[in-house]
């Protein structure tokens, strides 16, 4: 049985808006990736390890999952803590 990751991706440092993250992704899950002799490189002969599905909400990556079989788990991304503070702050 095929395992998975359902998650929402965060933002970068690089990025200051969150227009494009309001998708959730399933990603598969190599069990055990090996070396390649030639380059030593990790690789794997598991296809799956390369596929990233996208989803409009995290109940549709659970279907999908629930319906393909998949063992799956779901990480919640962690919400923002935002402090308001005023910039005469700055001088107390």
């Amino acid at each position: 049985m095929k395992k998975a990751k359902i998650y929402k991706p965060s933002k970068t440092a690089m990025q200051s808006g969150f227009k494009k993250f309001d998708k959730w992704i399933l990603e598969f899950i190599t069990e055990d990736p090996g070396r390649n002799p030639l380059m030593g490189w990790e690789s794997s002969s598991d296809t799956y390890s390369e596929l990233k599905l996208e989803f409009k909400s995290k109940d549709l990556a659970i279907e999908y999952a629930t319906k393909n079989g998949l063992n799956f788990e779901v990480v919640e991304s962690k919400k923002r803590k935002i402090i308001k503070k005023s910039y005469s702050d700055n001088f107390i």
